[in-house]
């Protein structure tokens, strides 16, 4: 039975005993802040990306549209309402991109990648109140420049990018 070292709204600290592959035995530290989805916009040659202030990295940083998903939500629907959110957008073609999980090593969690194309406006763009969000479209082109120039650094936003840009 985990020892639940800290219980937020969304996320969840525990500290387990676990048995390794070896015998041994070890605590650790995991981190489970639920599922998440991230989505890479397209709208022809160019990609929809935000720009957002991250305090934990302290600076703002380029990333796809993104969220958490609520409890008995289908991945495609937090895509479809996420990209709303924070783009003002919606897409009528939704291609499934897999799932990555972001750190392995002391969290849970995965994020289910998604692309969208076919853009128009939608009703409803409204980030929570303490997202700073700029919405930026940026030539796919260049997408993979920025990411080698170090302007694009957000993980979520690289594994896009590979795999639905090539």
């Amino acid at each position: 039975m985990p020892d639940i070292l800290y219980q937020g709204r969304r996320m969840r600290i525990e500290r387990e005993t676990v048995r390794l592959p070896s015998g041994a035995e070890k605590d650790r530290i995991v981190v489970r802040p639920g599922k998440a989805v991230a989505i890479l916009p397209r709208d022809g040659d160019t990609c929809v990306l935000i720009r957002q202030y991250r305090h934990a990295v302290g600076r703002w940083i380029y990333e796809a549209p993104a969220g958490t998903m609520d409890e008995g939500e289908l991945p495609e629907e937090t895509a479809r309402r996420e990209l709303a959110e924070e783009t003002g957008l919606a897409a009528a073609r939704w291609e499934p991109a897999g799932c990555i999980y972001t750190t392995p090593g002391f969290t849970d969690e995965v994020i289910y990648l998604f692309a969208a194309s076919e853009l128009s406006p939608a009703p409803g763009a409204s980030p929570d109140e303490d997202e700073m969000i700029e919405v930026v479209r940026i030539p796919c082109k260049r997408v993979g420049q920025m990411i080698r120039d170090g302007s694009i650094v957000d993980a979520k936003t690289i594994c896009l990018a590979v795999r639905c840009l090539g």
